[in-house]
């Protein structure tokens, strides 16, 4: 639950509850950051949807108002769908698959991409939890 919260457009953190979970749970690694990276991929298919079925309201009432915002449209429609390999990140991540959803990207493609930059954050969160408690 909290990685599909944090993947929305409302403020939450899922890293610190993962490595909890991996350090209470050292056996389910991998079942941790395969729960992880499902909740978080469809918290950002919940933004996609937002942005593709929500587009007017949400730019006229968010994203009008925010330099940052016209600056990810910006590096949207110069990179394309290459930029939501940047999903994982804080700040932009989130935002950006809100614009990929009004930007019209296919769902198919956005869920690849973003599966894959969302698990390897959670993958490299793994590794590090556990080589830091494991020394």
């Amino acid at each position: 639950m909290s990685s599909f919260l944090a993947s929305t457009l409302f403020p939450a953190q899922s890293e610190a509850i993962l490595a909890a979970s991996i350090l209470y749970q050292p056996s389910s690694v991998l079942y941790l950051v395969m729960i992880a990276s499902i909740g978080n991929v469809l918290g950002a298919c919940v933004n996609w949807g937002l942005g593709r079925f929500c587009s007017h309201s949400v730019e006229r009432h968010i994203f009008r108002r925010s330099r940052k915002m016209d600056r990810l449209f910006g590096w949207y429609k110069r990179y394309g769908w290459i930029t939501l390999l940047g999903s994982w990140l804080p700040f932009i991540g989130d935002p950006l698959t809100l614009c990929a959803g009004i930007m019209r990207e296919p769902l198919w493609r956005f869920m690849l991409v973003v599966t894959i930059a969302k698990t390897a954050r959670y993958l490299a969160l793994a590794l590090a939890v556990t080589d830091f408690f494991s020394n």
